[in-house]
Formats: C-alpha cells, sequence, structure tokens
C-alpha cells in the first residue's frame, strides 16, 4: 500500500506498467526498486485488496436490517484487512533498522499519518463538528493501520530474531483480547490483534504465494466460500460484528473473559483460509488495473473523506440503497472511487504529502556517501580502462 505496501529500498519511482513481467516469469520475491522489475501478482493483489477496502466501508454504511447485505460485510471484513497486512509483512522483511529504512518508514507511514490526522480532523470539523479536537494519539477511522504499520515494522527485527514468532504473536493478540486496560491510544487494540497477520507476513516465501496458486486450490476456494457465506448469514442474529474490527477487549462487549482468546484464534484460523481463496484468484499476468497497484495507499487515505462526507451529510439514508440494485449501484460507485483515487493523476498531485522525501530533514548516511563516491571511482576507472583499450585497438 508507502506506498506502504512496497519492499524498503531504493525510494525511486518504481518501473513503468510496461516495464512489467508476469508473475510466471517474475518470482514473487522479486521487490521494486531501480533496474527492477514490479511483480504484477502482488500489484494484483494490492489493488484487489484496497478496492475491497473501500466495497467494505461503503456496505457499512447500510447494514442496518440489511442480512444479505451484512453476510457479504462479514465475510469481506474476515479476510481484506489481513490479506492487506500479510502483503505488508512481507514486503517488510527486509526492515532493519538502518537510516535508510527508518528514514523510509518516517517519510512513507509516520508523515502521512501526521497530515492525514490533521485533514481528517479538520474535515469533521467543517462537516460536522466545530469543536472536534485533534488528536494523534487517537486515530480517525482508517488512519488507524498507519500507526499499526510504523509499530509493526519497527518490531521486524524482534520477529525476525525470536523462535517461533507466530506463536507469540497469536499469544500476544489473545492477551490484547482480555485487556481492555489497552485503552484507544493509538489503536493498541487492533495493532495488537491484527499482529499475527503481520508476523505471518514476514514469515512467508515465495513458494508458499505459488502453493495457494494453485487450480486445485482456485477451485477449492469456490465452496470454502460459500461455506464462509452460510456461517456468516447464521451468525448475524448470534454474533456481534464488532468482533470482526479487532478494536476491542471482550470485556467491552459484556462477553465472558474465555470468549477473547478463542475468538482471537478462530478469527485468525478463518482470516488465513479466506485470504488463501482470495489470493488463489488474483492473477499473476498483467492486468488493466496492475498498473494500479503501486498507489493503493493514495486510495486508502483518500476514500474515506468520501466514506466519512457520507455519513455526516446522510447519503446513506435513502431507503433504496438498501434495495438490491441500491447496493449494487453502491458497489460499483466505491470500486470506481477508490480505482479514480489509485491512478497516476492523483499520485503525482498527492505525493509530496503521501510520500514525500524530505532529504532536507536527515543527516547524510556517511555509509551511503562513501558508497556514491566508492561507484564514482569504479566508475572512472572502467571509463579509463575502456578508452585506453579503445586507443590500443586505434594503434594496432
Amino acid at each position: 500500500m508507502t506506498n506502504s505496501l512496497r519492499p524498503h529500498g531504493d525510494r525511486e519511482t518504481p518501473s513503468p506498467p510496461d516495464q512489467q513481467t508476469p508473475v510466471q516469469q517474475t518470482p514473487p520475491s522479486r521487490q521494486t526498486g531501480p533496474g527492477r522489475r514490479r511483480d504484477a501478482f502482488f500489484d494484483n493483489a494490492k489493488y484487489l485488496a484496497i478496492v475491497l477496502v473501500g466495497v467494505g466501508h461503503a456496505w457499512g454504511q447500510i447494514l442496518d436490517g440489511n442480512r444479505t447485505v451484512e453476510t457479504l460485510y462479514r465475510v469481506l471484513y474476515t479476510f481484506h484487512m489481513p490479506a492487506f497486512i500479510i502483503i505488508s509483512g512481507y514486503f517488510s522483511r527486509s526492515f532493519d533498522l538502518s537510516p535508510k529504512r527508518v528514514k523510509r518508514l518516517i517519510t512513507g507511514v509516520a508523515v502521512p499519518y501526521v497530515v492525514f490526522e490533521v485533514a481528517y480532523a479538520l474535515h469533521r470539523r467543517v462537516s460536522e463538528d466545530p469543536d472536534n479536537d485533534i488528536s494523534l494519539l487517537d486515530p480517525t477511522y482508517l488512519l488507524w493501520f498507519l500507526c499499526a504499520l510504523f509499530v509493526w515494522r519497527l518490531t521486524t527485527p524482534i520477529w525476525q530474531t525470536v523462535r517461533r514468532p507466530l506463536p507469540i504473536a497469536l499469544g500476544i493478540a489473545a492477551l490484547a483480547s482480555v485487556t481492555p486496560s489497552i485503552g484507544n491510544d493509538l489503536n493498541m487494540q487492533r495493532v495488537l490483534q491484527f499482529l499475527p497477520c503481520f508476523v505471518l507476513g514476514l514469515l512467508l516465501r515465495p513458494e508458499h504465494f505459488q502453493l495457494v496458486r494453485r487450480r486445485s486450490v482456485r477451485i477449492l476456494s469456490v465452496p470454502v466460500v460459500a461455506a464462509a457465506a452460510a456461517v456468516a448469514w447464521w451468525s448475524v442474529p448470534r454474533m456481534e460484528t464488532g468482533w470482526f474490527y479487532r478494536n476491542a477487549a471482550v470485556q467491552d462487549s459484556g462477553a465472558p473473559w474465555w470468549s477473547g482468546p478463542v475468538v482471537t484464534l478462530a478469527l485468525f484460523g478463518c482470516s488465513l483460509v479466506l485470504t488463501a481463496c482470495f489470493f488463489a484468484w488474483v492473477p499473476g499476468r498483467r492486468m488493466w488495473f496492475t498498473a494500479l497497484g503501486a498507489g493503493t495507499i493514495y486510495g486508502y487515505l483518500l476514500h474515506g473523506f468520501l466514506s466519512k462526507e457520507g455519513t455526516f451529510a446522510g447519503w446513506f439514508h435513502d431507503p433504496a440503497w438498501g434495495r438490491p440494485l441500491g447496493v449494487i449501484v453502491l458497489t460499483v460507485l466505491a470500486a470506481a472511487v477508490i480505482t479514480l483515487l489509485c491512478t497516476k493523476p492523483v499520485q503525482r498531485v498527492l505525493r509530496c504529502v503521501v510520500e514525500p522525501r524530505m532529504d532536507w530533514a536527515f543527516k547524510r548516511d556517511p555509509g551511503e556517501a562513501a558508497r556514491v563516491r566508492e561507484r564514482r571511482e569504479e566508475n572512472e576507472v572502467r571509463e579509463a580502462r575502456a578508452t585506453s583499450g579503445a586507443g590500443e585497438k586505434v594503434s594496432v
């Protein structure tokens, strides 16, 4: 998603879309950067995941009394953010707290969080609450993901050092689900309860993505998703939707304490299965939307303004949205808006706040300067040898 789903490498803009190759020719481990080709599979996955995020936020406005929409909503919320987070973890494997990586974390995650937190707070002041406060400790709406990504990436060296990192992360998530004293600062409940998805992404390798993209898995995913929809339909009158948000301790819902760890582990298992089904159907070749995968952070951060404005202005109060045709129209509109917000023109206009360079704010890395100087000297020696060789050929 800073792209927050890009690997931590050089800051330059990724290769143009016409230089991308199908996943069959470019393994999933291929990272972006100068002279490297983007992997179409991951760009497709990021784009489709962010479209589902936007669609989910649109459906969330029309849940009241609509069991069909809530069923789809629950299936979607079981896997769409876990899929996004798993990809984030996969592309965070190289994070090592070096100056270069820390700079990228600040400019690609921390700065956009501050900028958009202020922007969302001001938007609410204008549209709904003139007295709304600006608080960097209480993430607005979808900005919790940037807080979480910042924390997760800082802890990456820990997960790459300890044995059995996934069971440890699951234990932390389970404990968080029964610890109401954690509070709402930086939305730490979500940070901790979604942590296993990020750690899982750190552990994945290219061959794991190849496994779930086999034809047999693709076929098997159809009855699995159908079964998930049936369970979601059954759960609507029996289970609070808030469980899927992972943003509170179990005591806040009045459920017994032991249900926290049980539901945490169950949701993680369901998320893993449905995410595998999602990856199984992500195309590996270049599609018309592949290039949009590089701009998912723009779609993610910007569509929230429209969603919130719709809530403040009462756009979704019309009963027509709850009818089948209205649901279809709303779904198409949400997907179209997300798609437009991921395009290159939007990226060019807002790159200064979403992906700022900010070289002025950081010390120059002495090691990087030495490497640049060494490369320059090597090029000079190479050119001198080439010139000398050409001169000898002319003499002969």
